[in-house]
């Protein structure tokens, strides 16, 4: 291997046999091993191995995986949960072999990967500083010459003294990372570890990542936090399922990820939404023996909710969004009777039950009525019987990351302001969205954007 390469993996392979049945754990290896006796007779060796191979299926946590890290270059590692980025990492390391493949590693490798792997429990912290700096080749002179640097970025004071079984998990990783930066590794892993820190650690801890990196040591860096990735790393690695799915700039990769993301989160939204509708019409057809039914979908029935979607800006249906984002809501009713001063709204709720907002066409008509905006009183319009109803209620989404349900009404008001209402049909769970947040990009903390800005320049009078 060049002297300027400090990882190569080649051809990594990592499969783990899953079995049928606990007793097929036993007697699966037994039988394969009897399947190899030569002096049997053949068809009992072809009978052990078949039930062998049949006892088990192989999962593959990697399969093919193939890459070369240079000195002094940093590299992200991202995938969903399962993606193979731990066992990866484990096998660079060596506590982990391989099934196919093989790893060089030329340099010092100091780890971070499971919260408190190398940790007695027994041990104070200063005890296991000695211990994990002995292991990581260090002599007792030169940790006891590093000791107060890493007692001082752990800044855990007087637990220090204390076994490590009484430290929080983020005093764990506190000292844990100390260790490893001090000791000025040839090639740094970090494995998801820092996300249990508080603000203010990890953002030391990125500060001594960069300084290690100009310094010349090779990071590999393994994170969900995206925007982490794409700042601290030059160049970055997808995973899916155990195969790469992308190499190459960090920036790049992470807009892949970021598109399987969304891509995966559709799709899981879009089915909960069906399980959910699915149960509502479960409920619905056993109204009459169902209290709870009841209260899904009730009214007079002179006009009924037929559809509700969640539409993009694009008029295509989602079920995920993010603020700033237009949510429109589409409402599609049938009417049965020739009627008039209708109605067609929604409530919000999140999956705490509380109500975050409710609208409808009237809601519109009375900030026409007021002189407030312009446009066509939906209340005077006339509709016969056998007509359909098409009405989107369109808003900017200004809601926290949460899961929200749609309850959708179609109602005759025969009060402009709400005073006289008979519900013809009110549908709960009649649709679901998720908000999430691009944390890097846009952020506010509560259950709705304000969508406040700060006035730095602000003129001071008398009166503030």
């Amino acid at each position: 291997m060049s002297a300027e390469v400090a990882i190569r993996v080649e051809n990594i392979s990592k499969s783990y046999a899953i079995w049928s049945s606990p007793a097929a754990r036993l007697h699966g290896p037994v039988l394969g091993q009897i399947g190899q006796i030569p002096f049997l007779p053949a068809r009992v060796r072809d009978f052990c191995k078949r039930i062998s191979h049949q006892s088990f299926k192989n999962f593959f946590a990697l399969q093919d995986i193939s890459f070369e890290v240079r000195k002094g270059e940093s590299i992200g590692i991202v995938g969903r949960n399962g993606a193979g980025k731990s066992t990866l990492l484990q096998i660079i390391v060596g506590t982990l072999q391989p099934t196919t493949g093989s790893v060089a590693v030329n340099g010092r490798v100091a780890a971070l990967l499971e919260l408190g792997s190398g940790f007695n429990p027994e041990f104070t912290g200063r005890e296991n500083v000695y211990l994990n700096a002995t292991i990581l080749g260090l002599t007792r002179a030169e940790i006891h010459e590093k000791f107060d640097d890493i007692a001082a970025f752990a800044d855990i004071g007087e637990f220090i003294e204390q076994p490590v079984k009484t430290y929080s998990s983020g005093m764990l990783v506190r000292l844990a990372f100390a260790v490893q930066v001090q000791i000025q590794p040839d090639i740094l892993i970090v494995d998801e570890a820092l996300a249990v820190g508080d603000s203010l650690f990890q953002k030391r801890c990125f500060q001594q990542m960069e300084k290690l990196i100009a310094n010349g040591t090779t990071l590999l860096f393994v994170s969900h936090d995206q925007e982490a990735v794409r700042t601290l790393t030059s160049r970055a690695i997808l995973l899916k399922e155990g195969r790469m799915k992308s190499h190459g700039n960090s920036a790049e990769v992470i807009l892949d990820y970021r598109r399987l993301l969304h891509e995966e989160e559709k799709a899981y939204f879009r089915h909960v939404s069906e399980h959910l509708k699915a149960k509502a019409g479960a409920r619905q057809i056993v109204a009459e023996t169902s209290p709870r039914s009841d209260a899904l979908s009730f009214g007079d029935l002179d006009g009924e909710v037929v559809e509700v979607k969640v539409l993009d800006a694009n008029d295509e249906e989602t079920s995920l969004l993010y603020p700033r984002d237009i949510l429109r809501i589409l409402v599609v009713c049938k009417i049965h009777k020739a009627m008039t001063h209708l109605n067609v709204g929604v409530r919000l709720r999140n999956k705490e039950g509380i109500k975050i907002y409710s609208w409808g066409t009237l809601n519109q008509d009375i900030a026409i009525w007021a002189g407030l905006t312009t446009g066509e009183i939906f209340w005077d319009r006339h509709f016969e019987a056998g007509e359909e109803i098409r009405v989107i209620l369109e808003g900017s989404c200004t809601l926290a990351p949460n899961l929200y349900e749609i309850q959708a009404h179609l109602s005759e008001e025969n009060d402009r302001y709400y005073g006289a209402q008979r519900i013809l049909q009110w549908r709960d769970e009649a649709a679901f969205f998720q908000v999430n947040m691009r944390y890097r990009e846009y952020f506010f903390g509560g259950i709705c954007d304000l969508q406040m800005k700060a006035i730095t320049n602000a003129p001071v009078s008398g009166k503030v």
